[in-house]
């Protein structure tokens, strides 16, 4: 017992330990955000500002116009988890539950391309999307992410344990294909649909170099676009623009991550994704 007990204890040390150490940063930041450049660039820094002021955010909110950039990013993000849930559910329920030629080399595809960094077919993504005339536009920033690997490969998984029986039942009720996806089989993907869909908009949501290079003009620049350009100049940075800029960013995901994480949780314990 008492060893048991010696054991938990030290997992409860380890754990508080690690949260403290992933907490901190985002105290910084939610502290430095309220303070003024030459409070931050003071030796010693201190945790607890001098005198808090709201400059920082009257900044964003007023001449730099956060509203503009913050509703590309929310319009980016819906439209890309959107289209995700839809053509990634699609895909992998075909890859599940239909028999079709070249089934199992379309998984093995997906499969490769999971191992492929993003960062390989920027350059032929770019050449694309340019050709197409669609720089500086959403369509830009959103059909290369509408549907991913990872997302086809999750939602495959979980329905790959969908009893038949349950499908076959409803072709001899006569229903289609199309009808037994949208009747049958996505009422039971809520998990997995909720995990993709927080995955889907963590990474557009936090996209940066690629609405660097796709949104040319101004009007289109997401948030985290518009942070680096206007918070970091060629000569010195805007610590306190920064900080609030970046509290302004993280506050959606929070409050996402905080209303969906038992569907989230969930989701990757049926999909066997560790």
């Amino acid at each position: 017992a008492r060893r048991a007990l010696t054991g938990r204890a030290l997992t409860y040390t380890v754990l508080v330990a690690g949260l403290i150490v992933w907490v901190l940063p985002f105290v910084w930041m939610l502290l430095g955000s309220v303070k003024t450049q030459s409070e931050i660039l003071q030796r010693p820094p201190t945790w607890l500002p001098q005198q808090i002021t709201w400059e920082n955010f009257a900044q964003w909110f007023g001449p730099l116009d956060i509203g503009r950039f913050f509703t590309n990013s929310v319009v980016v993000a819906l439209l890309t988890v959107l289209g995700n849930l839809v053509f990634c559910s699609m895909v992998g329920y075909a890859l599940a539950k239909m028999d079709f030629p070249g089934k199992k080399l379309l998984f093995a595809v997906v499969l490769i391309t999971l191992m492929v960094p993003g960062i390989v077919t920027f350059v032929p993504l770019f050449v694309m999307v340019s050709s197409f005339g669609l720089t500086s536009s959403y369509a830009a920033l959103i059909l290369p992410f509408v549907t991913t690997p990872l997302g086809v490969f999750l939602m495959r998984q979980f329905m790959l344990g969908i009893p038949d029986e349950l499908l076959e039942a409803a072709r001899i009720d006569g229903a289609g294909e199309l009808r037994i996806f949208a009747r049958v089989v996505m009422p039971l993907c809520g998990p997995p649909l909720a995990t993709l869909g927080i995955l889907t908009f963590l990474a557009s949501w936090n996209n940066f170099l690629w609405p660097l290079v796709a949104a040319q003009s101004e009007d289109m620049y997401t948030l985290p676009v518009a942070i680096s350009l206007y918070a970091t100049g060629q000569n010195a940075t805007d610590y306190g623009l920064l900080l609030a800029g970046s509290v302004l960013v993280i506050a959606p995901i929070i409050l996402l991550f905080v209303f969906l994480q038992r569907y989230f949780i969930q989701g990757v314990a049926t999909t066997g994704l560790k």
